[in-house]
């Protein structure tokens, strides 16, 4: 803390939450404090949970946002409420992760989505400015689909190129057996350019795969092409002159270009070509100078996890779906949008938002569509049912991750240099000890016991 670096990086986050509070004040908001000690209702990560000395075997849960506490403001009448409120999430941790973390929390009745967005510009207008960054607005609408295609995730950093190119139908039937049988499985083919990476070795492009593997790949093709005229790679000759052009022209390909591939399901080559992409930008020192940011939006409501074979909120479960797609959420959960919206800024997810369903109803054919039963429906989110169920406004927000959002404009790699008091990657505290243990005597005043 007594490092002068330090006490710049604290100074940038107290500017930003200050030009926030200013921000969202003159536009009329009132900022509410919502419960720390609350119900178990998972959102994705595991919850912090809290053992009731007077409700022996009974716990609270720590919150990962105030959702549902702000949805039921919305309903009590506090038609703009924001809130620079503490969230806690049980989850690995990154260089853009903590257990506990800060976010200012945002909602609004009586809107649509653009009412939000138009707000919030003008908010981060003041807010950079604040910071001494200039930026033009309004910003750019990518739709979610786009985001994927060109970028492969939906936090897209713009200020370098190295697009995703599509080669399915090039491909499709060629003599490379990985992308044909890929193409007739109903998968898709993709490629980026890394320009400059050409005359990289052997070794060096094949330790790329371990990238590639990471992100699910069970392999990585390649072409490159040297500055002296030469093209290497072991797939050529399987490709065929034709097929061999028809990608060298897609992919706009020079002397000292680098082809990498992905042949897979539409999640996993994304993510793949995404992460590659954002490795070769760093190896090859491309320039990504000053700050961008932009909306990305219409996200689809629903994925699918492999690994519990159920349907999950593509955002979370209090989304709105479009009217249209009201019909699709038993028989084609898939096919439904949502009206979602993601501030990106620099490749970074700087804040989330929806306009939430005010509809009881709807509310719980949505959860049941995500595996939750009538039981726990009623434990977990019957509080927020029963407040729909007496009316609720139109309403929608959003929540801005302060750290995330002063770690970029600090210039910081992780958001531990922008917290006074930082837990480490094992999400312990070197300073205090925590977490570290109680006594039998706590322990038994509210009724446990370690193995």
């Amino acid at each position: 803390l007594r490092r002068p670096e330090m006490y710049a990086n604290l100074k940038v986050r107290h500017v930003v939450a200050q030009a926030m509070r200013s921000a969202l004040n003159k536009r009329g908001f009132l900022e509410v404090e919502t419960p720390i000690l609350a119900n178990s209702t998972p959102e994705g990560a595991r919850d912090y949970i809290v053992p009731s000395r007077p409700n022996p075997g009974k716990f609270y849960a720590l919150p990962q946002s105030p959702l549902q506490f702000k949805q039921m403001l919305m309903v009590g009448g506090i038609e703009r409420y924001y809130q620079i409120a503490r969230c806690f999430r049980d989850e690995d941790l990154r260089a853009d992760r903590q257990p506990e973390f800060t976010q200012v929390d945002i909602e609004m009745s009586f809107v649509q989505e653009n009412d939000v967005i138009d707000m919030m510009e003008g908010v981060f207008k003041e807010v950079l400015e604040a910071a001494g960054v200039e930026h033009e607005f309004p910003l750019q609408r990518m739709p979610w689909k786009e985001a994927m295609d060109r970028f492969g995730c939906d936090r897209p950093d713009i200020r370098f190129g190295m697009e995703l190119v599509d080669l399915t139908e090039i491909v499709r039937g060629c003599g490379f057996g990985v992308f044909a049988k890929a193409v007739e499985a109903g998968n898709i083919v993709k490629a980026i350019n890394a320009k400059g990476a050409g005359d990289w070795s052997r070794g060096d492009i094949d330790k790329l795969a371990d990238i590639a593997s990471a992100n699910g790949a069970k392999g990585m093709a390649w072409i490159a092409y040297t500055t002296d005229g030469k093209e290497k790679s072991p797939i050529i000759k399987f490709l065929g002159d034709e097929v061999h052009a028809k990608i060298k022209e897609a992919m706009n390909v020079e002397p000292g270009d680098l082809v990498l591939f992905a042949a897979d399901t539409f999640d996993i080559a994304n993510a793949v070509l995404s992460a590659l992409r954002l490795h070769m930008a760093e190896a090859l020192n491309i320039p990504r100078d000053g700050h961008k940011l932009l909306w990305v939006v219409d996200f689809p409501m629903f994925k699918y996890d492999e690994e519990t074979k159920k349907y999950a909120a593509e955002h979370h479960p209090f989304t709105m779906i479009p009217k249209s797609d009201w019909d699709k959420i038993e028989t084609d959960p898939m096919a439904c949008g949502s009206y979602s919206y993601d501030i990106v800024m620099d490749g970074f997810e700087a804040g989330g938002g929806s306009i939430r369903i005010h509809n009881a109803e709807l509310q719980k054919r949505v959860l049941k569509r995500c595996g939750v039963d009538d039981e726990d429906m009623e434990v977990k989110f019957g509080h927020l049912i029963h407040a729909l169920e007496l009316g609720a406004p139109p309403h929608g927000g959003i929540a801005i991750g302060l750290d995330r959002l002063v770690m970029l404009l600090a210039g910081k790699d992780s958001i531990r240099d922008v917290i006074a008091f930082p837990k480490t990657s094992s999400a312990a505290d070197p300073m205090t000890g925590a977490p570290n243990e109680v006594t039998t005597r706590q322990l038994k005043e509210v009724n446990l016991r370690t193995l």
